[in-house]
């Protein structure tokens, strides 16, 4: 009986209804608890970045009437919360959320990967995007703009590739790491043109709706405010959870980043002494995945709603395996879902997640450890196989 039942279930958990179900109940749920409960503070320092631009106050000071903590969002995220800050507070936290999660959606429906590939990314990643979502978080919106900057350079939409990774830069710096699929564009000078173009374009926007004096006064003082935010990240327990915040935890040592930071820079940069894999859609596929696990795992303001980012990445190279997978790929990705994905959650036991996972930054464990792996895999995987078919899959 037991045999015919674990087949069916696995079928039934790999059909797109079910991957639908599970990222947009999960984040619904959220977005309900915000449209009739309490509204996460992080969407109140959204909204009152685009008040704080069109008055000219500045973006990067304390307002305790308003919201706790500070901003850190550069002044054209301003113009990019703005469709939602005229509705009340209520709904527009709960349609921020439900955005954020079909933004992810959609650009995961772009990946060149078969059908039920997407359904075992978008399995795999509802539980950390509603983590994400009960911060009401960008990161969804971030992890999405990374995607699509991969999809439109592979698609020789070089100009709007260019476009986002500009757009993720001037909002959060992290869309900047879209420039490592740069050599995989087959129209380097439309990329490099599009950068340049919209580097002018998204830099002036916001002076649309303030002023070129304070726009550029804000750009220096939101330099000023990530420095500060820096070196105070490696304090807090709730942010740092990266290798250096790992690190820092475990053996209770206070050192520069960079000493973790340049050796890794150094591994992430290896992959590309591959010349003849470049134009194959499974190397392709795993710097992608290196590109979002590094993306969190080496910066210090990394928190745990960040994950969505890494985990999506954890995703694509789990799906992007040659088969049959190993009892150790088999295992990262096991250890990865309960140490990375649930342990934010009340499944997991409350004294294991506050004594040890963010006691010590466990959660980055997991997503270092299958990092690790896939660089491996740009080093040994063979530049001619077999490429990755499109498939419908039964809804």
């Amino acid at each position: 009986m037991s045999e015919k039942i674990l087949p069916a279930f696995v079928d039934f958990l790999l059909k797109k209804r079910t991957a639908l179900f599970l990222w947009f109940g999960l984040s619904f749920f959220v977005a309900l608890k915000q449209a009739f409960g309490h509204i996460h503070n992080n969407y109140f320092i959204y909204k009152y970045t685009f008040f704080n631009l069109i008055h000219q106050h500045n973006l990067y000071l304390p307002q305790p009437q308003h919201f706790l903590d500070l901003n850190h969002y550069g002044p054209l995220f301003g113009l990019f919360i703005a469709p939602f800050v005229w509705l009340p507070d209520h709904l527009g936290a709960c349609l921020w959320v439900m955005f954020n999660a079909y933004i992810l959606y959609l650009a995961i429906n772009q990946l060149p990967i078969a059908n039920q590939q997407k359904n075992i990314v978008l399995l795999l990643c509802s539980h950390e995007l509603m983590t994400a979502s009960f911060s009401t978080q960008f990161n969804p919106c971030m992890a999405a703009i990374i995607l699509l900057s991969f999809v439109f350079i592979r698609q020789k939409k070089d100009f709007w590739a260019a476009c986002l990774i500009i757009l993720g830069t001037f909002i959060k710096l992290y869309g900047i790491v879209g420039l490592a699929f740069f050599f995989f564009s087959e129209q380097k000078l439309k990329l490099i043109f599009g950068l340049a173009f919209w580097s002018v374009v998204f830099f002036l926007l916001p002076m649309t709706v303030s002023s070129p004096k304070f726009v550029v006064q804000t750009y220096q003082d939101w330099f000023h405010v990530l420095v500060e935010k820096d070196a105070q990240n490696a304090t807090s327990m709730m942010q740092d959870i990266s290798v250096m915040g790992l690190i820092r935890r475990i053996f209770h040592q206070n050192f520069s980043n960079g000493i973790v930071l340049l050796p890794a820079l150094a591994v992430f940069g290896s992959s590309y002494l591959f010349i003849n894999k470049y134009k194959t859609l499974a190397f392709q596929l795993l710097i992608l995945s290196s590109t979002l696990l590094f993306t969190v795992l080496f910066s210090s303001g990394s928190e745990s709603p960040t994950y969505i980012i890494a985990f999506a990445g954890v995703a694509i190279w789990f799906i992007n395996l040659e088969k049959p997978l190993t009892v150790l790929q088999i295992s990262l990705m096991v250890f990865a879902f309960i140490l990375t994905s649930l342990s934010p959650s009340d499944i997991f036991p409350k004294n294991i997640k506050t004594e040890y996972v963010v006691k010590y930054a466990l959660k980055a464990l997991p997503c270092l450890l299958v990092w690790l792996h896939v660089v491996y895999q740009t080093w040994i995987r063979k530049a001619v196989f077999s490429p990755i078919k499109t498939a419908s899959v039964p809804a």
